[in-house]
């Protein structure tokens, strides 16, 4: 009896054990996945970003008009571009409409986004309206914008006493307040989306001992909901940084780089060198040096808020 009652113990451990083993083993070998499941996505990446980004440095050194071989030319493009006022300005241009889209877009989808994270009434038929420009593309919105702020037919047309003459397209500064105002128009509701997800992620027990302690709702928003958005304001600039320096369709629809070159961001002015003077060497460098551009700006900004040593402490807390 003895013997019997010592085996059957023994005999489910071993079951028991048995069954841990594989668990055991993926352990050791860490929990990390292979590298065969990202295979897919790297040879996707490689094909459409790597390959066409080093054809692209190969073009910067060459001058092609679209027929023929393309010629061996050194930087002769590169000095062309340096030496050129136009691109100068561009770059001043670009950075200026990214630095409005980023000061405008970030305050207002924050605030709109853990709006749109609470439980208030008529707050999801409202959010779902607002969202709407997340479902047209660029060309659409910027066609539609178009068209009514036309100086003819369009508001400024009909609102003389707010508009003057109702040309916004006329003078730099209006020229470039209507590609700031469209921008953010259409790319609000996308950031918008990201803090609405990351202010409800926000563990709830944070906010029942603010209450405790008698903290209202203004200083649960300040010292509770935005410290704790901190990782997705970072990534919602970047996003920002990286849109605003490759932003072309708003431009071309809207404004055409115009008055005169007030408004040829880099982006623009590289689609008028490739496509329009078919200087395809010359576009090719102009485009190189808005991904680079977009690459520094992106390192400095995750280096400088610490976003690459980030930790979340928080996890587990419901």
């Amino acid at each position: 009896m003895s013997t019997q009652t010592t085996s059957a113990p023994t005999a489910a451990a071993a079951s028991k054990e048995g069954r841990r083993r594989p668990d055991a083993a993926y352990a050791a070998r860490g929990t990390r996945p292979g590298f065969l499941w990202a295979l897919p996505a790297t040879v996707f990446f490689a094909l459409f970003a790597i390959v066409p980004l080093i054809a692209v440095a190969v073009l910067s050194f060459m001058s092609w008009n679209g027929l023929g071989s393309p010629q061996f030319v050194g930087t002769d493009n590169w000095k062309r571009i340096v030496d050129d006022p136009v691109m100068v300005k561009s770059i001043w241009l670009t950075l200026l409409l990214t630095a409005l889209g980023v000061a405008l877009q970030t305050p207002l989808s924050i605030v709109l986004g853990v709006w749109a994270a609470g439980h208030q009434r008529n707050r999801a038929v409202i959010s779902a309206i607002y969202f709407v420009p997340l479902l047209l593309s660029s060309t659409a919105v910027s066609v539609l914008w178009r068209a009514l702020l036309d100086p003819n037919f369009g508001i400024p047309a009909r609102m003389t006493w707010l508009f003057g003459d109702g040309n916004l397209f006329g003078e730099q500064s209006t020229a470039i307040g209507v590609l700031a105002f469209v921008s953010t128009w259409q790319f609000t509701p996308f950031h918008t989306l990201i803090y609405q997800g990351a202010a409800r992620a926000v563990p709830q027990v944070l906010y029942q001992a603010a209450e405790i302690d008698g903290a209202g709702r203004y200083r649960q928003f300040f010292h509770i909901t935005l410290p704790q958005l901190r990782n997705s304001v970072i990534t919602s600039m970047i996003l920002m940084i990286v849109g605003g320096l490759t932003t072309f369709e708003t431009v071309l629809i809207l404004t055409q780089g115009g008055p005169g070159t007030d408004t040829t961001i880099s982006a623009y002015y590289m689609y008028q060198k490739a496509f329009q003077g078919f200087d395809f060497g010359a576009g090719a460098a102009i485009a190189l040096c808005l991904v680079v551009a977009a690459t520094i700006i992106s390192l400095i900004v995750v280096r400088v808020s610490g976003y690459d040593r980030m930790r979340s402490d928080m996890e587990g807390v419901s």
